[in-house]
């Protein structure tokens, strides 16, 4: 029958390998994980063939739906916060023109006040260095002032 060469032993196929899964315990403040069940009761058993042959099965969950995301609004943040931004800038531009404008009147106005008493006081100098005497002494009077002569505006020392 069999010789004891260990060649001539026929062929002892592959021990095959079997996974038994371990529930894993959750750890003391935290409970269990709930599974959701599909309403109807009990769920269905599904099986699955992998590329390598092997086979799964195990009960089909519907998925769960997520909660619905708010909707975008129609204008981004972004572009809400560039317009306020140019609205800003075009207030404080024409806030700044009218100060401009201000400062150049204000300007224009001492301008015109100096120019108006330099010609008031100029013209009152003017009266007073042409008109001859101011009025106390008469004309062609000599007045002794420390020894010195003054006739007609000039000295005679």
């Amino acid at each position: 029958m069999y010789s004891e060469h260990p060649d001539d032993r026929p062929a002892v196929p592959a021990p095959v390998d079997v996974h038994r899964p371990m529930p894993l315990t959750p750890a003391a403040p935290y409970p269990a994980p709930l599974v959701p069940v599909q309403p109807h009761g009990v769920p269905t058993v599904t099986s699955v063939v992998l590329p390598d042959g092997r086979v799964v099965t195990g009960y089909s969950v519907s998925p769960v739906q997520p909660e619905p995301v708010a909707a975008k609004p129609a204008v981004s943040r972004a572009a809400v916060n560039i317009a306020l931004g140019g609205a800003g800038f075009l207030a404080v531009c024409g806030g700044l023109f009218v100060l401009t404008a201000f400062i150049t009147a204000l300007t224009a106005l001492i301008t015109q006040l100096i120019t108006l008493a330099a010609v008031i006081f100029g013209g009152w100098i003017a009266i007073q260095a042409f008109s001859g005497h101011s009025g106390k002494t008469p004309a062609g009077t000599t007045v002794n002032i420390r020894k010195a002569i003054f006739k007609r505006n000039h000295f005679h020392g």
